[in-house]
């Protein structure tokens, strides 16, 4: 086995979970995704794909009028996108992963914005590339907030890839227009690629309902050096489905730096898992085709569960909470408590709370806990901040 497969860490968050392993009474907030099924709309047309027997291969890139779709959904919330320049992945994981594959190598220097989710700097590390991390830093309210300054010095002509998740997974934090503007001309001039991660776009609070975060597809150019990784997992409650896409860069005429990426991109899934399967992509066809409708309501749900669940977290005793203006997750610290893995394990097995601990994103979440606030009841909400209060007052 390689070495650094071997020094791969485990799942923190699969470790507190195993240790409710068995029990119906666990309120279980540790996994990042919702309590609500994927929409009615969304599961017929994949079943209606399986009844019409579409369980063949489709192209690498994926279908033709799901490439097209999702270019027409990008230009509804960025502008211009052409459908040469969506990859339709098995996932937004996997997205993120051909990302890697695309462009790091062993050896060559990631810098990642951290806390983050830690498959985002696993990735490069299985590849064999070097990655710095550059910590968001809380203030005394517990809002994450970036030294821009730090970041843009530590990404020089050595950095390969800068490695970008906002909205923010575990934080909430979330980029300005401003800053990405900063950081894609800092990167033209490294010749540096960025890879964004924006699968949490949707789900944003800083807007008007139901509208993007801030994207690195606002501000660049077509030609520029940028992949964002996106995913139908978060904004239309599809995880379990394993469906997502890449915009890739593109240029006049179809040639250039983007063509061929977009041709080793169409190598590499290939290489992969060949194709996302036909009946997920209709799935997906479907999703987007009510997304108009769909995803300002759910923003709403998740806006009142952040709302509801920040009000009672602020409201104990010395716990550090700011409201997050992107994700489904509430970070914040409890007084007195540095191992956040020690404290998810006793919430599980003392109070029958699921919550994941901050040392799963990096040692820069450590003292820190998440809790996911997609849940449509609001009352499991209610449950569970009463157990983490009887937890503190014990």
């Amino acid at each position: 086995m390689r070495d650094a497969i071997r020094a791969l860490p485990g799942s923190l968050i699969r470790e507190v979970a195993n240790a409710g392993l068995g029990r119906d009474d666990v309120l279980a907030f540790w996994f990042g995704e919702s309590d609500e099924v994927t929409p009615q709309a969304v599961r017929d047309a994949a079943a209606a794909s399986l009844a019409r027997g579409e369980t063949f291969y489709a192209h690498n890139l994926g279908l033709p009028e799901l490439r097209e779709a999702i270019a027409a959904y990008t230009r509804g919330l960025h502008g211009s996108m052409d459908a040469a320049r969506i990859a339709v992945t098995s996932s937004g994981v996997s997205a993120l992963m051909l990302s890697m594959q695309l462009l790091a190598g062993p050896g060559d220097e990631v810098v990642a914005v951290v806390p983050v989710w830690p498959n985002l700097t696993a990735q490069p590390a299985i590849l064999g590339a070097q990655v710095r991390r550059v910590a968001l830093r809380p203030d005394a309210a517990g809002a994450w907030r970036l030294d821009l300054d730090e970041l843009l010095a530590a990404v020089t002509p050595r950095t390969r890839v800068l490695l970008v998740n906002a909205p923010n997974n575990p934080t909430g934090w979330t980029l300005s227009r401003d800053e990405q503007a900063a950081m894609l001309a800092h990167c033209r001039r490294t010749g540096t690629w960025i890879v964004a991660d924006e699968v949490y776009e949707r789900l944003y609070f800083g807007g008007r309902t139901g509208q993007a975060a801030p994207s690195f597809l606002d501000v660049a150019a077509p030609e520029d050096r940028l992949l964002v990784a996106q995913s139908f997992s978060k904004s239309f409650l599809m995880t379990g489905w394993r469906l997502g896409w890449l915009v890739l860069p593109g240029g006049a005429g179809g040639a250039g730096e983007g063509a061929e990426a977009m041709a080793a991109m169409g190598k590499l899934l290939e290489f992969n898992s060949s194709c996302a399967p036909v009946f997920v992509q209709r799935g997906g066809l479907a999703a987007l085709a009510i997304a108009d409708d769909f995803v300002p309501g759910l923003v709403q749900r998740l806006q009142a569960g952040r709302d509801r669940l920040l009000a009672g977290l602020q409201a104990l005793p010395g716990v550090q909470a700011a409201m997050p203006p992107g994700g489904m997750y509430a970070f914040f610290r409890v007084p007195g408590q540095g191992d956040s893995l020690a404290l998810a394990k006793r919430l599980v097995v003392e109070q029958g709370l699921g919550l994941a601990p901050g040392a799963a994103f990096g040692p820069e979440g450590e003292g820190w806990l998440r809790w996911c606030f997609a849940s449509r009841d609001p009352a499991r909400l209610d449950a569970g901040l009463e157990r983490l209060a009887r937890a503190l007052r014990l």
